[in-house]
């Protein structure tokens, strides 16, 4: 994705990536058709990782103020 496209949603993001791995599944690409699709699949899992992680810290710093939910900002913000 480059940084100019519109940023798809987390579940649009999981939707493409559920398909690049039915495509590959289905064995009847090229070897370099095949390399593409993983390239691109590894790309969109690394995305949606650390995508999680940032939804995960934001509820840690939600959590942590003595059961009260107070936002701050994460971390370079």
């Amino acid at each position: 994705m480059t940084k100019t496209a519109k940023k798809e949603s987390f579940e649009q993001s999981l939707d493409a990536l559920e398909e690049l791995v039915r495509e590959l599944e289905s064995g009847d690409k090229s070897l370099e058709e095949s390399l593409a699709l993983f390239e691109k699949g590894v790309t969109l899992s690394q995305d949606l990782s650390r995508r999680l992680e940032e939804a995960r810290h934001k509820v840690e710093v939600l959590a942590k103020e003595n059961g009260k939910l107070v936002k701050k900002p994460l971390d370079g913000e």
